[in-house]
């Protein structure tokens, strides 16, 4: 006997019905993959191409300042990378010329602060339009965004005025107290960072007992560590290389910050007749490796946070 006949016959006492083999449903078959097509030889040369000239012209103004502030003012704009005449009084005589070690701490409380107050202020905004629904949420959220299309220039006098009332204009304190309110390009970049991880998370601490400050400080934080990185460093820069600012609020030489100094220098030893190129570009030199320095620190995070930003929201 077959083996469909014994099926036939099993079927009744079974409870199972005979299978006909023409009615036999098979599995879908699984659609072709198309092949991975890595470039060929002339797409890696010419993208290896690419990528050394982007690099080149990226690099060689940071390579010549450093190789001008080596020179003595004579040699200064002769376009040798590698100097004639190697110097290094131009290190000694710069400090010598200005209060660099002021512009220096000046720029670096500024700084500090600045970073500082918009991250935090920036997270606890984004935190309350992230987690929390209430009542016009999204009306707001996009009051805040519409205010980056404000130009600073509309708002600068205003601004000033504020600062004049309160009597601080002349010192550093309007160069970083108007970040305590949080910026809304920060805002944005951190609110899309607390959508895109679990809530349950943050309910399960809720549960536990956590209160509000609680979760956010021990729980959202920590997660966000990215995105937060990448704020302070954006942050950073742009506090470590604002020159408007400067202009506007400081008036005293030693309370000038770094970008204001080399303003000042470049005044005075550029177009004030002295012609002390070699003065500014070593100026220029030390005010632009710290920065360097801090993003070659966190240029793991900068990749991690915009990478993980904005994939949910």
């Amino acid at each position: 006997m077959s083996t469909l006949d014994r099926a036939g016959e099993a079927g009744p006492t079974t409870g199972v019905p005979p299978v006909d083999p023409d009615e036999a449903v098979t599995a879908p078959a699984r659609a072709p993959q198309p092949p991975n097509r890595r470039p060929g030889l002339g797409g890696r040369i010419f993208v290896a191409v690419a990528l050394v000239v982007t690099t080149i012209a990226f690099v060689y103004p940071f390579v010549w300042l450093v190789s001008a502030s080596l020179k003595p003012r004579s040699d200064v704009f002769d376009n040798r990378l590698i100097p004639e005449t190697l110097t290094f009084d131009n290190y000694i005589e710069v400090w010598n010329a200005a209060p660099m070690a002021a512009w220096l701490l000046n720029t670096a409380f500024v700084t500090i602060m600045a970073t500082l107050t918009v991250t935090i202020s920036s997270a606890l905004v984004a935190w309350g339009f992230a987690r929390y629904q209430f009542r016009g949420r999204n009306f707001l959220f996009g009051l805040v965004l519409a205010s980056m299309m404000i130009p600073g220039a509309a708002t600068m006098i205003p601004t000033y005025l504020i600062w004049d009332s309160l009597g601080m204009v002349g010192t550093l304190t309007p160069l970083w107290a108007g970040n305590v309110f949080g910026t809304a390009f920060y805002i944005f970049l951190l609110r899309q960072f607390f959508l895109g991880l679990p809530t349950e998370l943050f309910d399960a601490a809720e549960m536990d007992g956590a209160g509000h400050w609680k979760v956010f400080w021990h729980v959202a934080l920590p997660l966000t560590k990215p995105a937060l990185v990448v704020v302070a460093l954006f942050e950073f820069q742009a506090a470590w290389t604002d020159l408007m600012r400067g202009l506007i609020y400081l008036r005293d030489r030693e309370d000038f910050t770094v970008p204001r100094g080399l303003k000042s220098m470049l005044d005075q030893f550029g177009f004030g007749g002295e012609w002390h190129w070699e003065l500014v570009v070593t100026a220029s030199v030390i005010t632009t490796v710290p920065m360097i320095l801090v993003f070659f620190l966190g240029q793991k995070q900068i990749i991690q946070g915009v990478a993980s930003t904005g994939t949910k929201g």
